[in-house]
């Protein structure tokens, strides 16, 4: 065992230090994605389940599916050097990419369109206060 693998922490350090609740944890170990160990019905978390969390927080903030953190994590675990890993992550990151894009495109229309009504509004309300 690596000495990596030797350190071992409980629930409550490994949420506090990823930022998260223990129930948080729970969720991603029911969903399989992370593995504690178990002492009796203690978690005890190695640094390698501690990084998992770290990536599967970075992907759910980036606005990947839980199926897409899987396949990263099993590409990860399957190829040591990695590489299908990177290449399906990049393919993700470009798909990820173009949904916020046209996000950001109708974002701007809907602020066009939005001010574009404030400015009537305002000038209505001009008008008939003038008249």
């Amino acid at each position: 065992m690596s000495e990596g693998e030797q350190e071992l922490h409980g629930i409550q350090e490994v949420a506090d230090s990823l930022g998260v609740t223990p129930r948080t944890l729970r969720f991603y170990e029911d969903k399989g994605l992370i593995e504690p160990r178990r002492v009796g019905n203690a978690r005890i978390y190695t640094k390698r389940e501690t990084a998992r969390m770290q990536l599967i927080l970075r992907g759910k903030r980036l606005g990947f599916s839980l199926r897409d953190i899987q396949e990263f994590l099993d590409l990860y675990d399957a190829d040591p050097q990695h590489l299908e890993q990177m290449r399906a992550l990049a393919a993700r990151c470009r798909d990820r990419m173009a949904e916020l894009e046209a996000q950001r495109d109708a974002l701007d229309q809907t602020l066009t369109e939005l001010a574009a009504i404030e400015r009537e509004a305002l000038a209505r309300v001009e008008q008939v206060g003038r008249g």
